[in-house]
């Protein structure tokens, strides 16, 4: 990575190497990664009937094998980061090479809260939130890292794909509904109400793609919905009751876990993806935000925003390996992993910065100032196949 660190106008912060909690250590992830090659092992029975249309998985026990390098459809992408300022009304595009934040622009006076890849990887979405008789998409360009024009799309707070492509799921928080549009016409197709499940926000989806498990920010609770028919079939309720905060939402590599953040218990609930009852807890620290699987599915990052730290879950040992607190403090929101899974980008949700994280020697490579109220960012280009939305939940 070509880091001209001193030719930047951005506030750097270097920190040696150990500045984590715990001594036990993390494997760094690799920095070249081999092309994906689907599994001859049968499929477990959990991949095997899989929402009509959706790729199949590559491997038997891993639901994000092809994330291991880039597709020749993104080859061309510009290598930056693109930050949606929630209070600022802006997005920051910050070049991943030097740091430098080399574009801003405006959201048209509304609230920017994510920018999610498109399902073909072709294009990047501003969601902006502004449920008060509005809202709307900002289009942009992944070679050029150029915006469009806005287009309106009611209340997009989040936004999704399902896994075969047919639609995208804009997450209505304000109209507790998720809301089915056609991605290439934007056509409003259907809309799936979910008035028990206040703050809609989060999401991910079964191995088979068949159901697709949301978090309810504002109600301690999780929906269950059925993908194909856009029916609920079951909320989950947290044992941390209606005063819980359940943020981001992950499947387990192998496909058996879903793991929740959650603000207000500190640590991340873990929920069966077979029968979707809560199986128990994870204390990480206070404020858990968000959460990153690493480049080779062995690990997850989990942001605590309200302390400033990242915790790393192992997968092979069901074990919490580190804690590593930001130098001088910070507020880990949401981000997303370097294509070569070196390198960790976050908003610093109350601090109005980013951070770049060297998760291979855990050193703050960058803290780097952007606007008011940075949210959901995305890292582009990223490997995979297709995008499920968010800040780039590859598959």
């Amino acid at each position: 990575m070509n880091r001209r660190i001193g030719q930047i106008g951005v506030v750097l912060v270097l920190a040696a190497a150990g500045c984590g909690r715990g001594d036990e250590t993390v494997p760094a992830p690799a920095t070249e990664v081999a092309a994906p090659v689907p599994t001859t092992t049968a499929m477990p029975a959990h991949m095997t009937d899989l929402l009509p249309g959706m790729p199949p998985p590559l491997s038997a026990t891993d639901i994000y094998a092809a994330n291991r390098t880039l597709s020749p459809a993104v080859a061309d992408h510009r290598r930056l980061v693109y930050v949606p300022n929630s209070k600022g009304g802006s997005v920051t595009v910050i070049d991943q090479d030097t740091f430098a934040v080399i574009d801003t622009y405006s959201s048209g006076g509304e609230e920017p809260q994510h920018v999610v890849p498109s399902y073909d990887m072709q294009t990047l979405y501003a969601t902006n939130d502004l449920p008060i008789g509005g809202g709307s998409l900002i289009p942009i360009d992944p070679r050029t890292g150029k915006s469009g024009n806005a287009f309106p799309v009611r209340d997009p707070y989040n936004m999704y794909y399902t896994p075969d492509g047919k639609f995208a799921i804009v997450v209505a928080e304000a109209d507790k509904s998720l809301d089915f549009y056609d991605p290439v016409s934007w056509q409003k197709l259907h809309a799936l109400a979910v008035p028990d499940c206040a703050g809609v926000d989060h999401m991910d989806f079964t191995a088979d793609g068949r159901f697709a498990v949301a978090s309810c920010e504002f109600a301690g609770r999780m929906a269950v919905f059925d993908v194909a028919q856009r029916t609920l079939v079951k909320m989950i309720d947290l044992p941390g009751g209606r005063g819980g905060m359940p943020q981001d939402v992950k499947l387990s590599p192998d496909g058996h876990v879903f793991y929740v953040a959650d603000m207000m218990a500190d640590g991340v609930y873990t929920i069966d993806a077979h029968t979707f009852e809560n199986t128990g807890i994870i204390p990480t620290g206070k404020g858990a935000h968000g959460l990153y699987i690493t480049r080779d599915s062995t690990q997850m990052l989990i942001t605590n925003r309200d302390e400033g730290s990242i915790s790393v879950w192992d997968f092979a040992t069901s074990k919490l390996v580190r804690k590593w607190e930001i130098p001088g403090g910070g507020s880990p929101d949401m981000g997303n992993i370097s294509a070569d899974g070196t390198v960790f980008w976050v908003s610093g949700r109350r601090h109005n910065e980013v951070y770049a994280v060297d998760i291979a020697k855990w050193e703050l490579l960058a803290r780097i100032p952007v606007g008011a109220g940075p949210h959901g960012l995305t890292v582009w280009p990223q490997p995979g196949r297709y995008s499920t939305g968010h800040t780039g939940v590859m598959r």
